[in-house]
């Protein structure tokens, strides 16, 4: 479990340098975005994962590691979207998003430590193609939930959801980097 936890934080780490830096080439114009839009955007990323694992070649050459990177990065500004309301501007502070980045990535290792703790590293076993298909299914149900206004009856929400995601694309990190 330690090494998990290891490996996770250093996956971390390399998505908040790149968002970070991206942030101070952008600012946070993604801010404009809703979270259907998210959604979608993180839908594409998966889905090239996904091309590219059926069809065993690419024509652009800009490696899957980057898109689950994406898929992380991603998803936290879909975590900091829900955290944060319309009325709070468009353009933060870089400090601020790197605080808000720390507080979401907090709470899904946090997330991962238990579920890792209950399900005995059994992700560890699991094929790279299996953990992208659960995210596509994780983002089917994510874009369910939207469709209907965020109401479930018995699932988990949005949150859980885009934190699930993040995870997997950290198992999947974590084993091609292996």
């Amino acid at each position: 479990m330690d090494k998990t936890l290891g490996q996770y934080d250093r996956i971390i780490e390399k998505c908040k340098e790149i968002f970070l830096a991206k942030t101070a080439d952008y600012g946070t114009a993604w801010r404009i975005l809703r979270l259907p839009s998210l959604t979608d955007q993180l839908y594409i990323k998966a889905s090239r994962i996904r091309s590219i694992e059926e069809k065993g070649a690419q024509k652009v050459e800009e490696p899957t590691e980057n898109e689950f990177i994406g898929l992380v990065n991603y998803s936290f500004i879909a975590l900091i979207q829900l955290s944060l309301s319309e009325k709070d501007p468009i353009e933060l502070p870089l400090e601020q998003v790197s605080l808000l980045y720390d507080r979401e990535a907090k709470t899904t290792r946090d997330l991962l430590a238990a579920k890792n703790h209950d399900y005995g590293e059994i992700w560890r076993e699991m094929r790279v193609s299996s953990l992208t298909d659960i995210i596509l299914m994780k983002l089917l149900r994510v874009k369910q939930i939207e469709d209907n206004k965020g109401k479930t009856l018995v699932s988990e929400g949005l949150d859980a959801n885009y934190r699930d995601i993040v995870n997997y694309a950290v198992f999947a990190l974590i084993k091609l980097s292996d």
